[in-house]
């Protein structure tokens, strides 16, 4: 069983900064293709960002250039640091962990609030 952990939410004014982490449990991490995904409400889950276990990037339109998304395997960790932010970035943020075979793990979330 794999868990993943989220953390490094919270309330930041327009234009500010925060980055998030995804802790995963096991040595398997590194072969999983990782994802940040997000949740605002009354809204669907959207993919935010990708990183393969290779380390190619993907990005949504709305976040590319300002949002970076990157892992660390030795740490078992993902990381978003997302700049500038928007009042539209408000969401739960979610990490998502796609490993062979099918099997999927979503972490529990960590709050983003974008607000003056």
């Amino acid at each position: 069983q794999v868990q993943l952990v989220e953390s490094g939410g919270g309330l930041v004014q327009p234009g500010g900064s925060l980055r998030l982490s995804c802790a995963g449990s096991g040595s398997i991490f590194k072969i999983a293709a990782m994802g940040w995904y997000r949740q605002a409400p009354g809204k669907q889950r959207e993919l935010v960002a990708l990183v393969t276990s290779r380390g190619q990037t993907n990005y949504a339109d709305s976040v590319k250039g300002r949002f970076t998304i990157s892992r660390d395997n030795g740490k078992n960790t993902m990381y978003l640091q997302m700049n500038d932010l928007k009042p539209e970035d408000t969401a739960v943020y979610y990490c998502k962990a796609d490993f062979p075979l099918g099997h999927t793990y979503w972490g529990q979330g960590t709050q983003v609030t974008v607000s003056s």
